[in-house]
């Protein structure tokens, strides 16, 4: 499990401007099962995904993919860390395996 953390390095207009192209890479991804949560920071300086991949380097590929990070509009600190508890509605993402 990773928690992405974005943060933004051009102005809010240049953001909003790639939000649309934003929108539609988490939806992909959300759709092939990695990215459970998202959403922006407060006061809005960038944002957080959670994601479940096989591996670090499969995130960074992704990232890679992101509008933000193909406009250098952001960057990205990713941390691993390993569930211990958790509500039974995000569990299968446990037990998947990713």
């Amino acid at each position: 499990m990773f928690i992405v953390s974005i943060t933004y390095t051009a102005p809010l207009e240049a953001i909003d401007a790639a939000l649309p192209e934003h929108v539609a890479f988490l939806d992909r991804h959300y759709a092939a099962g990695v990215f459970i949560a998202s959403g922006r920071k407060v006061p809005r300086t960038g944002g957080v995904i959670l994601a479940a991949t096989s591996g670090k380097d499969a995130l960074s590929a992704i990232l890679a993919e992101d509008p933000f990070s193909r406009k250098d509009l952001a960057t990205y600190r990713i941390e691993e860390f390993i569930p211990s508890k958790s509500s039974p509605e995000i569990q299968r993402f446990f037990d998947s395996g990713n």
